[in-house]
């Protein structure tokens, strides 16, 4: 069994691989917690496993779970990083600064969606937008996330409680909830689309348009209906870029 593994900011994504993709997992990223205590939080989940590989953007992680991998598997993780063999070029000023989340959603839109040309929108603690041309990372553009953006605004007024996020049934909202959910919801809904439309006009390919990361799902039904949804696109990169190096 191979345990996929993505660590972000704000939460640690755990998915099992055997035979196909079984239960993903999802926990709140705790730069604080040892690699025992990370172990007694997800033993159950990867008792059994024969592999492990990690997109981490949280460097602080990365030793924890390499010895909770190596102390209680008995097995040493793979990172996706340098040297590890993606299928994906990267052209930006400095690669080493590119995420290995934005590199994982490549690969995963490569080998899942059948494409070598795409955009990718993955909704996380921020939104990035990075586009993919002929297997080549040629950039990013990264903003505020669209629970950072409510979790910001109702933490600087006064007035402001949280909320759950509803589509929104107009642009007018006539009480403070649909309203909030009518700014956030469709001012990230135009800042999405505003940035992929400027991004296909050079784009040198006709790129698939897709859609991941946690917050993804809030969006669902909001956005263009010719984008495509995948919440589990970086998971699916992690397992072919796994494949590649063993």
């Amino acid at each position: 069994m191979i345990i996929l593994i993505d660590i972000g900011n704000s939460n640690i994504v755990v998915t099992q691989y055997l035979n196909g993709f079984k239960e993903t997992y999802r926990f709140n990223t705790d730069k604080n917690k040892s690699n025992d205590e990370y172990y007694v939080l997800l033993q159950n989940v990867v008792k059994d496993a024969t592999g492990m590989i990690v997109s981490s953007v949280v460097p602080e992680l990365n030793m924890i779970f390499k010895n909770l991998a190596q102390k209680y598997l008995n097995i040493e993780p793979m990172f996706v990083g340098p040297g590890v063999k993606t299928g994906v070029q990267i052209m930006i000023d400095n690669p080493k600064e590119l995420g290995s989340d934005i590199v994982s959603d490549a690969v995963g839109a490569m080998s899942f969606h059948d494409t070598d040309n795409a955009i990718i929108v993955d909704m996380g603690t921020a939104t990035t937008v990075s586009i993919l041309e002929n297997k080549v990372i040629k950039g990013v553009s990264i903003c505020a996330g669209l629970v950072t953006q409510r979790n910001a605004l109702i933490g600087n007024a006064s007035q402001l409680s949280q909320f759950e996020f509803k589509n929104p049934k107009s642009v007018i909202g006539t009480n403070t909830i649909d309203s909030l959910n009518s700014g956030l919801l469709l001012g990230h809904k135009h800042m999405i689309e505003g940035l992929v439309n400027d991004m296909i006009k050079i784009h040198k390919k006709t790129p698939k348009v897709i859609i991941t990361g946690g917050a993804s799902k809030f969006m669902n039904g909001i956005l263009d209906s010719n984008y495509i949804f995948d919440e589990h696109l970086l998971i699916k990169g992690l397992y072919t870029i796994y494949t590649r190096n063993i």
